[in-house]
């Protein structure tokens, strides 16, 4: 799957990305609205992963939605 398919369809994507980082907030989510930097940055500063471990992270979980 692709990120802009993720991206127009955010809100039906919001309860597994809260299944997967559940300390992101339901505001996170509403401020990320979709956007893959914002969602990285949000895990980052949640979870004080670095960048690599983040964008793999978000590349393992895009594979498997």
């Amino acid at each position: 799957m692709n990120w802009d398919r993720i991206e127009g369809n955010w809100k039906q994507f919001t309860g597994q990305v809260k299944e997967k980082w559940g300390q992101l907030t339901d505001d996170d989510l509403t401020a990320i609205n979709g956007r893959r930097e914002q969602l990285e940055g949000k895990i980052q500063e949640r979870y004080g992963y670095n960048k690599d471990q983040v964008k793999k992270e978000v590349d393992d979980w895009l594979g498997r939605v």
